[in-house]
């Protein structure tokens, strides 16, 4: 009894730590100002900003937030207030959080968020009735560590239709437009990329505000991580019609919104030495170990893994455990090539954007190269310690079968029954788990699938415009080729491939440029037709010019005309008669005078 006794509370003791582990830490101040604008006065009301505001409050709240604001259907004076009040209190603050949903434009390149009883009956309104996204960052500016501001706003412009132009010139475009904000560790997150729209969905919450509080209370999950699963749902919610990006770039290490566990818990948590045992308790102590491995395996994060390893730090099961943690080792460093890869091509797309110096694209260049050289190397250790790990754990599970076959698989451990020695036996004598049933391998899609999956990838990254139907026509193949030379890459366009399928879904942004027609223009990642104001015309280099005042008749035309009605008529010359061509004489010649007879 009193073996059991100290087994059972080393095994208390175990999981109170690991416990103690996955709690998140005491978290820095964290602050945040939810917005929803919803019944908005002179446009359509919109019905989820609202439920989007009470999900995202709750989850910040369940996350910890010091301080969360929910403010619902405000006007401009009280979206002022509520901006200014914030920025007391960010003033503080380590994290600074605002989201907003409602609608949002974007005028001649600058983001405004709009109240509801905006009118906007002009465009120069804007500048009076809305308020800018700098003016939410200068909100936000003063905490110390994290500045993030999450937009779902991209809505399409419900005032466009009936706003008078001042300007002709002046674009007021769909969605939002690309933000670099001013300071370091400073997030700005758009349901849509700039200059496309975001949908609302067809349930109580939109699409994008569904996935976001999904992952955004995650305990120790970089936010790089937490909007990158969000794009993933969102895109697959919408059929990767609206993809959700991010602007602003964070530092080398992992930024979580939500502590993860904290390290001083662990070295904190009791740790007392298991007692002595007697031989005859070799397989029960074997049966603890593995107990204690498999719920740390369990939990599944380095924390409890290196608790485990503080526990049992030589033997088959430490081992096992640091396998496992080669293995989340090489995940975040795939992660982490994944973003720099990704913030390459993001630095190489607004480079040749613009019309930067050769100098500086070769450099950036290198730097994507080596960027994607690393991220493959990452993406190939991850193999094979995702490998090596699975390959560990199915020897280990054969080991515990052919172990529980040789000695008549006893029943669970009992205080009462212990299980006969067996110095050959390396691991703890369990009932053998049921075999389950081979998984059939995946059915290969058809050719045509394959097309059709390619095809839309090369129109999500801009390379192809025709429809996604599985036809591998000359316009697809000429969109891959296209991608190639954009990319870098050199895949077969004379077919799809899974390989040119997984190298397109490598590529967060468009890919091949825009390409408008005479007469049209880009607006967000489409061409539509250019309009001109009343009193301009569309020149020749697809620009507005003001129409000219119709000329008079020049002088000389004038004094013409007149001459011709001043002028006296002239006697009109009698008809020259016709010679005679009879008679001898060689009538007709020259000096020749015709005469009649009467």
């Amino acid at each position: 009894m009193h073996l059991h006794g100290s087994v059972t509370l080393r095994r208390i003791l175990f999981f109170l730590a690991v416990l103690l582990v996955s709690q998140p830490a005491w978290a820095a101040n964290r602050v945040a100002l939810i917005i929803g604008n919803s019944a908005y006065k002179n446009a359509a009301p919109l019905a989820n900003p609202a439920n989007d505001a009470a999900i995202v409050e709750e989850t910040l709240k369940k996350a910890g937030f010091d301080v969360v604001q929910i403010r619902t259907d405000l006007q401009a004076t009280e979206m002022r207030r509520a901006l200014r009040d914030f920025a007391d209190v960010a003033r503080d603050s380590d994290v600074a959080l605002v989201y907003y949903a409602g609608h949002g434009i974007e005028l001649e390149g600058t983001n405004y968020l709009i109240p509801t009883d905006a009118t906007l009956e002009r465009d120069t309104d804007v500048y009076d009735e809305a308020f800018s996204l700098e003016r939410v960052l200068l909100a936000i500016e003063p905490a110390r560590q994290l500045r993030l501001v999450i937009l779902d706003a991209c809505r399409n412009n419900p005032f466009a239709d009936k706003m008078k132009r001042t300007v002709g010139s002046r674009a007021v475009s769909r969605g939002l437009a690309r933000i670099e904000p001013p300071t370091s560790n400073t997030l700005v997150a758009f349901a849509a990329k700039a200059g496309s729209t975001a949908s609302d969905g067809g349930s109580k919450n939109s699409p994008y505000a569904s996935a976001l509080v999904k992952y955004i209370g995650s305990p120790g999950m970089d936010l790089r991580r937490v909007f990158g699963f969000v794009r993933d749902d969102v895109m697959k919610a919408t059929g990767n019609k609206q993809e959700p990006y991010v602007y602003g770039t964070l530092g080398g290490d992992d930024v979580p919104l939500v502590p993860g566990p904290a390290k001083e818990a662990v070295a904190a948590a009791p740790q007392p030495a298991p007692p002595p045992l007697p031989a005859t308790s070799v397989l029960s102590a074997r049966a603890e170990i593995r107990h204690d491995y498999e719920l740390a395996l369990q939990i599944g994060n380095k924390d409890a893994l290196n608790y485990f390893l503080a526990q049992y730090p030589d033997g088959y099961y430490a081992n096992l455990a640091k396998l496992q943690l080669a293995k989340i080792d090489a995940e975040d460093k795939r992660v982490a090539a994944a973003e720099k890869a990704r913030q390459a091509e993001q630095e190489q797309a607004r480079l040749v954007s613009q019309g930067a110096q050769q100098t500086q694209l070769a450099k950036a260049a290198s730097d994507l190269k080596a960027a994607r050289d690393a991220r493959i190397e990452a993406e190939k250790a991850k193999e094979t310690a995702q490998q090596l790990a699975a390959q560990a754990e199915q020897r280990r599970q054969a080991a515990e079968i052919a172990v529980a076959a040789r000695i008549g698989a006893p029943a669970a451990s009992d205080s009462s029954q212990e299980a006969k020695p067996n110095p050959d036996a390396k691991v703890a004598a369990l009932p053998a788990p049921q075999p389950s049933a081979p998984t059939p391998p995946p059915t290969p899609p058809s050719k045509a699938e394959l097309a059709k999956s390619v095809q839309a990838e090369l129109r999500r990254v801009g390379c192809f415009s025709g429809p996604a139907d599985g036809d591998w026509d000359p316009a697809s193949r000429r969109s891959l080729e296209l991608f190639n030379k954009n990319a870098g890459t050199t895949l077969d366009a004379k077919a799809a491939s899974t390989e040119a399928l997984d190298a397109i879904k490598l590529k967060s942004a468009r890919v091949c440029p825009l390409v408008c027609g005479s007469g049209q223009k880009r607006d967000g990642d489409q061409c539509v037709r250019i309009t001109c104001a009343a009193g301009y015309f569309l020149n020749n280099d697809d620009e507005c010019e003001k129409q000219k005042a119709r000329q008079a008749p020049s002088a000389r035309v004038e004094r013409r005309s007149r001459e011709r009605e001043e002028a006296p008529a002239r006697p009109s010359r009698p008809p020259k008669a016709e010679a005679n061509s009879g008679g001898s004489g060689g009538g007709g010649g020259p000096g020749f005078m015709p005469f009649f007879l009467p």
